[in-house]
């Protein structure tokens, strides 16, 4: 039976992880690309043998063949689209090729096929590499762990898929850690970067995260799992860009709209250009062939390709560096915002606030434990950082926590619940205490005098009396300050500081982080009144939160960012994108990412209208050779797919960071 505890190595393994390897698409595992290659082959083939005076009854078949390969699937897709009372463009090039066969111009209609097919085999590959930069992030989570028995007699190696909550796993030195879970046993350190972004190997040791995909280093590691494989974090990245990239920005479904109208025009104005002439005495093969080049390079291909690409592209690179957006609009919709309100808690700050100081009142009949396990057993059940500071005092003290009953919430308010039969509340000092009693006054009296001080008091309760107060600290985020100055820069507003906390250690926060409009001691509703009398000036909002009491907000902006290490499942579902490291300064990266997304969407419908103006032009006013037609026409869709995809190399995310 093998050891269930891997021994450490002589040679201890290298700091740095190794790089991923990257999944990349094959050109000709994609479907579009074996056509396009068969049709070109089909063509040189041909080519020759037309040109060197062969019989037509060599080189017509291979013509005829090239036309099959290249041309099958996309008149396929536009007989589709026609029974749904829709006119797709492939449609268009497949009659523009069978107008220049009917003329008797074989070879430039060969050559439309063969130019089409190759664009759309471009189209393909481009899709499927954006495609490859996010589901290899896949690659990095093992496809089998390493299960300990549940008697502990044994272990068992079992797909990633089987793996339950609950289940323990053995990580061994230099295995990448199977399951989202956390440390239970075993000590050692875990180069996570794929995840958090931190540079070095993070210690880990029992009661510590840990994520799958995240490399393990020299020492051995059981972890409790606490996902299922469907929630790890790198499986949520995923599904979160792929859903994404399903969606359509505003901009794409406008085009989407007028290129059905602007396809219907296109029919028309061929056939005017085929009847005009043709009225007046036109040879009939020339009016036909000058409108099958109209056709051709009047077809909004490279418009409609104009937008999605350049989208998609920031979609996937943000969510390669831990920004999760989720969907083109709100890739687009981020570049628009002039104003951002920052919450505090968790996202200014750490989130990982301490509790600093214990003080249970005169007569309470407590002391500084019972005080603190009795504040731990109330917020045991709640998500917000505050409550997750007061349990892990409680368990540093190695406290009993005891069991709270008909636990309640009150965003901005606190936490209540019955702890042996009597009501214990936890909460803010401005919410809880309102009474004039010697009590309150006492406890009034603390809480002030440490928010002077910069800490948030949390005062606790017992039926309805105050017994104590706890004095909490947090840290400003080392980014807070220059994300600050960048998101200023940005938007041309200084950012608003959004939190339920005391005005005075909000104040004296939002000072070391160089903000200067702070709006303190606000319920949800508060944030969200902000919130919409911002966006009744005319301005367009960013939140950026964590909690639950942030949702509200998250939902009314015009975008809502959440920070998702620390963040509420509700904060995570409402937020528009997601910050998977919780690193602040991503903030104004993807702001930037989203107006370089926006600035190529510019170029490429500039790119795309001036070579179908100036290819009409030519066409209509002198004589424009199909093949050159079919060159630009198709050139300048090549062009346009793949200014859109520049975004998709790590350069774009450094150039956004460093603009930022």
């Amino acid at each position: 039976m093998p050891s269930a505890v891997a021994q450490r190595p002589e040679n201890p393994a290298p700091t740095a992880a190794p790089g991923p390897s990257v999944r990349r698409t094959r050109v000709f595992a994609l479907a579009e690309a074996r056509w396009a290659a068969a049709a070109l082959a089909l063509f040189l083939l041909a080519l020759p043998l037309q040109l060197t005076g062969a019989p037509a009854w060599i080189w017509g078949p291979l013509y005829g063949l090239a036309y099959i390969a290249g041309g099958w699937e996309p008149a396929w897709s536009g007989v589709c689209a026609l029974k749904q009372k829709t006119l797709d463009v492939d449609l268009l090039m497949i009659v523009a090729a069978l107008g220049a066969v009917a003329i008797g111009q074989v070879m430039d209609g060969a050559l439309l096929i063969v130019i089409f097919a190759t664009s759309g085999a471009l189209e393909a590959l481009a899709t499927a590499r954006t495609q490859d930069s996010v589901l290899g992030l896949l690659d990095l989570a093992p496809s089998s762990a390493t299960r300990i028995l549940d008697d502990g007699s044994g272990e068992e190696r079992v797909p990633t898929t089987d793996l339950r909550v609950g289940d323990r796993v053995l990580v061994r030195p230099g295995e990448r850690v199977g399951a989202d879970g956390r440390v239970v046993a075993g000590t050692s350190e875990v180069n996570q970067a794929t995840i958090t972004g931190e540079p070095l190997p993070a210690p880990k040791q029992a009661g510590d995260e840990v994520f799958a995909g995240t490399l393990n280093g020299t020492g051995s590691l059981r972890v409790r799992v606490e996902r299922s494989a469907g929630e790890f974090v790198i499986a949520r990245i995923v599904a979160m860009v792929a859903e994404a990239s399903r969606t359509k920005a505003p901009t794409q479904l406008f085009i989407e709209k007028v290129e059905q109208r602007y396809s219907m025009g296109i029919v028309v104005a061929t056939l005017a250009v085929f009847g005009i002439p043709l009225a007046f005495g036109e040879d009939p093969a020339d009016s036909l062939l000058r409108a099958m080049t109209f056709m051709i390079v009047a077809s909004p291909c490279a418009v409609v390709l104009a937008t999605m690409p350049p989208l998609l592209s920031a979609i996937a690179t943000a969510g390669r560096h831990g920004v999760l957006v989720k969907s083109a609009v709100v890739m687009e919709r981020l570049g628009q915002v002039d104003t951002v309100a920052l919450d505090k808690t968790g996202t200014l700050t750490e989130g990982t606030p301490r509790v600093a100081v214990v003080h249970a009142l005169e007569g309470s009949g407590l002391d500084e434990d019972g005080l603190l396990a009795l504040a731990a057993a109330v917020e045991h059940p709640s998500e917000h950082p505050l409550a997750r500071a007061v349990v892990d005092a409680a368990r540093e003290r190695r406290l009993a926590i005891a069991d709270v009953d008909r636990f309640a919430s009150a965003p901005g308010v606190g936490v209540r619940g019955f702890v042996d039969g009597l009501p214990i509340s936890v909460g803010t000092p401005a919410r809880l205490l309102g009474s004039s009693t010697p009590a309150h006054a006492a406890a009034l009296g603390v809480a002030e005098a440490w928010e002077d001080e910069g800490r948030t008091a949390v005062v606790v309760l017992r039926d309805g009396i105050p017994i104590g107060v706890l004095g909490v600290s947090d840290r400003l985020r080392p980014d807070a300050a220059a994300t600050v100055a960048s998101l200023t820069a940005l938007t041309g507003t200084a950012p608003i500081l959004l939190t339920g906390d005391n005005p005075r250690a909000a104040a004296r926060l939002a000072k070391e982080a160089g903000i200067h409009d702070v709006r303190a001691g606000l319920l949800p509703e508060d944030k969200v009144a902000v919130v919409r009398e911002r966006e009744a000036a005319g301005g367009r909002v960013l939140i950026v939160g964590d909690g639950v009491n942030d949702a509200p907000a998250l939902a009314a902006a015009h975008t809502g960012i959440a920070m998702g290490r620390a963040g509420s499942d509700l904060a995570l579902e409402t937020a528009d994108a997601v910050i998977v490291r919780d690193e602040l300064a991503t903030v104004p990266a993807v702001i930037a990412l989203s107006r370089a997304a926006h600035r190529l969407v510019v170029q490429n419908l500039v790119i795309a209208g001036a070579f179908i103006s100036v290819l009409v032009l030519w066409d209509l006013i002198g004589h424009l050779p199909l093949p050159l037609g079919v060159l630009g026409h198709e050139g300048s869709t090549v062009v346009v797919g793949l200014n859109g995809l520049r975004l998709l190399r790590d350069s774009a995310w450094r150039r956004a960071l460093s603009s930022a």
